[in-house]
């Protein structure tokens, strides 16, 4: 079973909330300011906080395939940046959310 959640994010106050949603689901949680280099096969989920990490974005799909392929990959952001939304969707991540939606989501999001 993949148990890490890569967070991917400058935000320390949010990043406690994800903390705690993920050891409620007995996951792993890793706060990085970029993907691993290395393959690591425990990843099971990316998340990129667009309002700190929107540069990660542009090489971000073909990364997750090369280093954590089984990974799900949700992008967040304010609903005011739409441009950062919109381009996390072009750039072809597959869930993309404003971060009302992500917040509401979190403390279901790593059940399996």
């Amino acid at each position: 079973m993949k148990s890490t959640v890569l967070f991917l994010s400058g935000d320390l106050i949010f990043a406690s909330r994800v903390r705690a949603a993920c050891e409620s689901a007995d996951k792993t949680f890793s706060l990085a300011g970029r993907l691993p280099e290395e393959p690591n096969e425990d990843v099971g989920w990316v998340i990129v906080d667009l309002s700190t990490r929107n540069g990660v974005v542009a090489e971000l799909m073909p990364t997750v395939s090369r280093v954590c392929p089984e990974a799900r990959v949700v992008a967040y952001g304010p609903h005011v940046q739409v441009a950062r939304l919109k381009g996390a969707r072009e750039a072809g991540v597959p869930t993309v959310l404003t971060r009302g939606q992500f917040d509401a989501g979190l403390s279901s999001m790593f059940a399996d």
